[in-house]
């Protein structure tokens, strides 16, 4: 079960990875992952990655093909991976196109967990903190007893920086323009495959099972 796994932030994309991941047993592969266990294992490729990342530059296109190529050469892969923040362009799914053909294998299914931008600004600005002890809670899904005050230890809530509609916005903005060249690609290919993530976390799970037809 080969797959790619898609959505904006705020879709809950990672509580269906680990649902995934556990019931097909399959590998979660993260770009991030992917990068340390490189640089940890003091690979050619990882050290490349690691000094444009000390340097605070992006790791270019073949020095992450080529670390998403060793990952799934690897013993584990070989029944199937969840690949989660890779590719993001069409360059990049093109190469993966490339890697999974010369290991003899495709992309099975590009999941897409579809949620409307109104709800992902609801979901992404309602998080409150406590100042004391970092307790979290959300407005709408998670709210505190008394407004403004943690449950925990009565201290003060506040909203993160960057959860306020501005900032949620714009970003959310530029992952639509990045995803949508992605997803039309995909789309073309056949793979793509939309599952509403408005639902309750179990119904969409329950969406994506039934698409991979609880194969393992």
């Amino acid at each position: 079960m080969n797959l790619v796994l898609m959505g904006l932030p705020g879709a809950g994309k990672g509580t269906q990875a680990e649902r995934i991941v556990e019931k097909y047993n399959i590998p979660h592969i993260s770009t991030g992952d992917m990068f340390r266990a490189a640089m940890k294992e003091g690979t050619e490729l990882g050290l490349k990655a690691k000094s444009f990342m000390d340097q605070g530059q992006l790791v270019p296109d073949e020095v992450t093909i080529g670390i998403v190529r060793e990952r799934l050469e690897k013993e584990d892969c070989k029944n199937g991976f969840l690949l989660d923040g890779f590719p993001r362009t069409v360059p990049q799914a093109d190469a993966l196109e490339q890697i999974l053909e010369d290991l003899g294998r495709k992309i099975d299914y590009v999941i897409n967990v579809k949620v409307d931008q109104s709800i992902l600004m609801e979901r992404l600005t309602g998080r409150r903190i406590c100042k004391d002890c970092g307790a979290t809670y959300h407005l709408v899904f998670n709210p505190p007893s008394e407004e403004g005050k943690c449950d925990k230890c009565g201290g003060e809530l506040y909203q993160r920086a960057d959860d306020n509609e501005e900032t949620v916005g714009n970003r959310l903005e530029v992952n639509v323009k990045q995803s949508k060249p992605l997803l039309d690609f995909y789309k073309s290919k056949g793979y793509l495959q939309n599952i509403d993530g408005q639902q309750p976390i179990g119904n969409v799970f329950n969406d994506i099972d039934k698409l991979l037809g609880g194969r393992v």
